[in-house]
């Protein structure tokens, strides 16, 4: 139910403008789908959907491109539960520290996820460097990784 709902969500924002989670309420309503306002808003956050301006000024909802999507975002979830022990920040460097072997992983993992503020990654085998565009860049990261690996 919940998949066969998410799909449809991903259909509906790709065939019509939807600018609220009313507007997306109301279209799947319409096509046989009833459910929450909260649900939905829990399906927006399991799909990364984000809203995006459009050129007349208003915004829509549609599919972050942004690190990569849901399957992405799942593989880099995973391999920093199960592999990263710490992280800290100096400046726009993140460090993070990882068992042995897994920072090739961790890095790999970020690369793939086409992070616009990151320039790029280094890992050794139990360390990996992260540089970031700028200071507030790398905190702003730096707290979501922490978050990842609490």
């Amino acid at each position: 139910m919940k998949e066969q709902r998410q799909r449809l969500i991903l259909e509906i924002i790709g065939q019509q403008r939807v600018e609220t989670q009313e507007e997306l309420l109301r279209a799947l309503e319409s096509r046989g789908c009833k459910t929450t306002q909260a649900t939905i808003s829990r399906d927006i956050k399991e799909l990364h959907l984000v809203k995006e301006l459009r050129p007349d000024g208003a915004y829509q909802y549609v599919e972050s491109t942004h690190r990569g999507g849901k399957d992405a975002a799942d593989r880099l979830s995973k391999i920093f539960r199960e592999g990263v022990n710490g992280c800290d920040v100096a400046q726009n460097l993140i460090v993070l520290k990882t068992m042995p072997g897994m920072a090739s992983a961790a890095c790999l993992a970020l690369d793939r996820m086409e992070i616009p503020d990151m320039v790029g990654s280094l890992a050794g085998d139990d360390t990996a460097l992260l540089i970031m565009r700028s200071s507030s860049a790398a905190e702003e990261f730096f707290h979501e990784i922490r978050q990842m690996i609490l």
